[in-house]
């Protein structure tokens, strides 16, 4: 099977106007897609209740199969994909809740080459946008590239930036690394980095016991930190002139890369 757990780290550092830092451990699911319907655990429910769970509307765009959906948007980017699976890194459903800052695609080939990759964000307004690109993995594996910034996520960053990212897609371990650049450079770096487990009750059981309220966390967390930002002098943006400046009315459009992958 090769849907699996990765139990790690996310780690946030900001460093303008004022340096801040959090970290804190996690826990996400490798999903293969075409094995939704053969995960048969009783401690995860696929489109159905349970303690963790995962449902296809969480993700995408509600409207149409998840897998036919990624493929559609990396068929829209003109990426040279050969369609032969799809697995997605998210956080699960806890106790019927969840809420996924940034959900990961990646799309392998017949040899088993990751050929694309997208990035599904979540902001806190129930809004989502989906950046696509082509994936090609340097020697060591790594996934590198680039686009400009186009969806609203926090009140306390501008619009006007630049992501950098560094992928090392799933193995034994994964790592998920973007740097945000604004015109005087870096701003903000966030990351997850996780070691695999087997997809198993035993283990996810282990988990509940480690992470009770994971999901409800990470909301909580948000808003804790948003609050530690105010407290030490950050503004909020103005939210609505960021809003103006985006085209909602195609929130899941595919992105082209700003640049090639650097190597």
């Amino acid at each position: 099977m090769r849907s699996a757990i990765y139990t790690g780290e996310v780690v946030h550092a900001r460093m303008r106007p004022r340096s801040h830092r959090l970290h804190y451990r996690v826990f996400c699911l490798l999903l293969d897609l075409d094995e939704l319907p053969r995960l048969d655990l009783k401690l995860l429910g696929i489109e159905r209740a349970g303690i963790f769970g995962f449902r296809a509307r969480d993700h995408g765009d509600r409207h149409m199969p998840l897998r036919q959906w990624a493929a559609q948007l990396v068929a829209e980017a003109g990426i040279d994909w050969d369609g032969t699976r799809i697995e997605l890194l998210c956080y699960p459903r806890l106790f019927g809740f969840v809420f996924n800052p940034l959900s990961v695609y990646f799309c392998y080939g017949q040899a088993g080459e990751v050929q694309a990759i997208l990035y599904e964000v979540h902001n806190t307004h129930g809004e989502r946008h989906t950046y696509v690109m082509p994936a090609r993995p340097d020697a060591g594996g790594v996934v590198r590239h680039e686009a400009r910034k186009s969806f609203f996520v926090s009140p306390f960053m501008p619009m006007d930036c630049l992501y950098r990212f560094r992928i090392l897609p799933p193995g034994d371990g994964v790592g998920v690394s973007i740097l945000e650049n604004d015109a005087d450079g870096l701003l903000l770096t966030a990351s997850f980095t996780g070691q695999r487990r087997e997809l198993s009750d035993r283990n996810l059981l282990r988990l509940l016991l480690r992470y009770p309220l994971m999901t409800l966390k990470v909301v909580a967390g948000i808003h804790y930190e948003a609050l530690k930002l105010l407290l030490k002098g950050v503004r909020f943006l103005d939210w609505h002139a960021a809003r103006r400046r985006i085209d909602h009315s195609a929130p899941m459009r595919a992105e082209a890369p700003v640049t090639e992958p650097a190597e």
